[in-house]
This record gives C-alpha cells, structure tokens and sequence, in this order.
C-alpha cells in the first residue's frame, strides 16, 4: 500500500504545477497595466497571485478538508486570517507567487510555495520554480528532494573568504546594516538578493550560495525554505541563535548551509562588539 504521507507530497507538488500552468505562466510578459495593483507601499500583487491562490487554496482544501489555509493574499485581504496559523491542528502556509515584483516587471526569478504545519511543527515543504518546472519537496524526518533526487548542503567548514552569500538590505535597521558593511569585506561575495526568497533558499539547497540574512520573516517566505534547508542539512536560525518558529512573528534570520558556516557568517557579520 502506498505511504498516504508521500502521496500527499506528490499531490500537493501536482497542485502547485497546475496553479503555475493555469494562473502564472499564461500572465507573465502579458500583464495589463489593470492587472498589477499596490496593495501596501511599495508591494504590489498580480492577478496571477490572486488567481493561483484560489487554485492551491481549493485544492488544498479538497485534499484536506479539515485543515486551514493561510495564504499571502488571503491575510493581505483580512488580516484576521493569520490566526488560523496559531489555531488550527493542521495549517497550510502559501505563497501562490513569491517573487511578485520581479513577475510584474518581466523578470525572474520567482516561486510558488507551500508548507504543512501540524501541531505546531512544520512537517512539509515544497518550492515551484515555475519556469525551468523544478520542485523542490521536503518531509521532517525524510529528507529533502528535487524532482525526486536528494538534495544536501556542504557539510564542508569553510573559511569567510570562500563564502558568498545574501542578505537583504532593504529592511535590515541602519545599525544592523551598518554592522553587516563593516564585515562584508571579510566574506568572500554578499550578494544583495534576486527579490524571492525561494529563490535564495533554492540556491542554498543547491549549493549556490552558503548563505542567506533576511529581517522579514513572514511566515509564507520562510516557512517552506525552512524545512527544505534544514532536511538537507542547513540550519535556519533567528539572528540570536535561537530556533525559527514561523508563528512568533519576530525579525531576523540566518539560514546557512551547516553549522560553521552559521557561526562564521554570524561571527562575520552581525557579531556586536
């Protein structure tokens, strides 16, 4: 008898393939200027993020009808949305299309993500990139995949020098990004961000890059790349050290490959005195 769990995974990967086939590929390079509106200063959201939102939120509700979904554009809509993260035994977290702004301007990268909470544990992970159709998939406990083939960070311990990695400047406060400029000589390349974080943690399963900082840290971005970095391998850590849970609505996390590059990068960059 097949595992329900797995089939969930492939389930929920063929659902988020379909919401990229029939509400984001056909828009993009093809958005009116009506079809791109802000909905807080400096955000903007698509129809394609609405339309794909409807899509997972349906599908995911038919293959568990029990559970609750908290998507991005459902709490943009009603903020009120969020608590269902905190109250329902199984939530869905999802964000129908990270990346908007590089989507509405032409360009990519962008995602489609998903994670499965239950209990108060994020237990699934999955991270669409829409146009070259890779998935990446993760279950707690099991491992983390692309396209059905294991995935693992470095587990090499690697000196400053030879690390490249990204933080996201845009929010970071000024005496934060003040400290993370007086040591970014010292690594080796602190690349300012591709504006998705699937993107960044992609990359990071990937061995693209060692690293990633980012200050916001709402709960759609983070939770799904969480999981996948942390099956691989990755730690994934609030910028004290202490653990990410995507419901304390905190700032600031440092995700790295292992456990010295997590201590070097911090070291390196936001260590104070």
């Amino acid at each position: 008898m097949a595992d329900p769990e797995a089939r969930l995974v492939d389930e929920v990967g063929a659902l988020l393939r379909r919401a990229a086939t029939d509400a984001i590929l056909p828009m993009f390079r093809r958005l009116a200027d009506s079809d791109v509106v802000e909905k807080a200063p400096g955000e903007v959201v698509t129809v394609a993020d609405r339309r794909a939102e409807e899509i997972i939120t349906a599908g995911l509700r038919r293959l568990r009808p029990d559970s609750e979904v908290v998507g991005e554009e459902g709490v943009a809509a009603d903020p009120a949305v969020l608590d269902r993260l905190t109250r329902a035994a199984e939530v869905w977290l999802v964000d129908p299309l990270d990346g908007t702004a590089n989507f509405a301007a032409g360009r990519q990268p962008f995602a489609v993500m998903a994670a499965r909470r239950r209990a108060g544990r994020t237990e699934g992970a999955w991270i669409l990139d829409p146009m070259a159709d890779r998935l990446l998939v993760a279950r707690a406990g099991a491992g983390a995949y692309r396209d059905g083939d294991p995935v693992r960070t470095t587990a090499e311990a690697l000196p400053a020098g030879s690390l490249r990695g990204v933080v996201a400047t845009r929010f970071l406060p000024a005496e934060l990004r003040e400290r993370v400029a007086a040591g970014a000589g010292r690594i080796g390349a602190v690349l300012p961000g591709q504006h998705c974080a699937g993107q960044e943690y992609a990359d990071i399963v990937d061995n693209q890059q060692h690293f990633a900082i980012f200050w916001r840290t709402l709960p759609w971005d983070h939770a799904p790349g969480a999981l996948l970095t942390e099956a691989a391998g990755g730690v994934v850590r609030r910028l004290d050290g202490s653990a990410y849970d995507p419901t304390d609505g905190r700032a600031g996390l440092l995700v790295a490959a292992n456990e010295s590059i997590w201590d070097t990068v911090h070291a390196t960059l936001l260590a104070t005195g």
